[in-house]
């Protein structure tokens, strides 16, 4: 695998998942029972946006560069740029948060975070930013693999009944990633149901993502949807022109909630007048 997050750091993507990762665990963390998160594919937990990755793609400057420059007063923005800017207080100007930060950031002293990075450079520099935090715990191993061994959770003699799972894979197998994360949702599903899961996947022919969305909605969970957010038409196979996440239960309220975020984020970072957002249901809870 030679996939390096690095390159793509606060791109357009990336914002889209970490505003619903921050929405999900803002509303686990309503209720006051410990929570367990699994980051299947973490990377580093912390990026440089002036260095040669990030400088060499130029992605973060029409993701979060645009959203900070123009921050549109909408709550779940306001609630990511806020840890944006938590970030960059403790790391420095240029530092953008991976989603282990994130999810450190959100969740609180009782809970606890299994990261998962394979490649060894990365998972090296995961361990190092979470060294003095004992709520996570950095692994250098494959994420779906890790999905059998630590689901359900259980620590020492704590079982945790509810909390996340964020299913991020580089997509270099294309739509064969599709194949292999349906298959570990539903082992997971079958092991840990009150679990939410989301998986992140790109966008560039929507119509090739038809298979993908009748699958998911035969998965066992109690509900199903997708938000999705193009900054421009779906139809180039060359390059990422949106991405989407696949919600498996779930909280209450979740599709409202990025149903209102999405316009904006299509206005802020949109670059042709083919940007949109949309969030549809495959599969609703009785």
């Amino acid at each position: 695998m030679n996939y390096r997050h690095a390159f793509h750091a606060g791109n357009h993507a990336d914002v889209l998942k970490h505003i619903a990762l921050l929405a999900m665990c803002d509303a686990l963390t309503a209720k006051p029972a410990p929570l367990f998160a699994l980051d299947t594919h973490a990377g580093r937990g912390l990026y440089a946006l002036d260095g040669n990755s990030a400088q060499r793609t130029g992605e973060a400057e029409g993701g979060i560069g645009r959203l900070l420059a123009e921050a549109p007063k909408q709550p779940l923005i306001g609630r990511y740029l806020t840890a944006v800017r938590a970030c960059r207080q403790e790391h420095g100007g240029a530092a953008y948060p991976g989603s282990p930060w994130l999810l450190a950031h959100a969740l609180r002293s009782d809970d606890r975070i299994a990261a998962c990075e394979l490649q060894a450079e990365e998972a090296a520099q995961l361990k190092h930013v979470f060294a003095r935090d004992e709520r996570v715990a950095a692994h250098q191993r494959d994420g779906y693999a890790a999905m059998k061994a630590l689901l359900p959770p259980r620590i020492g003699e704590t079982r945790y009944n509810r909390g996340l799972v964020l299913i991020d894979p580089p997509f270099e197998a294309q739509l064969a990633e599709f194949d292999t994360a349906l298959a570990a949702l539903r082992d997971a599903l079958t092991r840990w149901p009150q679990g939410t899961y989301a998986l992140w996947y790109p966008i560039k022919r929507r119509r090739a993502l038809q298979p993908f969305y009748r699958r998911a909605a035969t998965l066992p969970a109690k509900s199903a949807l997708t938000v999705e957010l193009l900054v421009r038409a779906d139809d180039s196979p060359l390059r990422m022109n949106g991405s989407g996440l696949l919600v498996l239960n779930a909280p209450w309220h979740f599709d409202q909630q990025m149903q209102a975020v999405l316009p904006a984020l299509a206005r802020t970072l949109g670059e042709t007048a083919d940007a949109a957002g949309a969030v549809q249901w495959l599969k609703q809870a009785d």
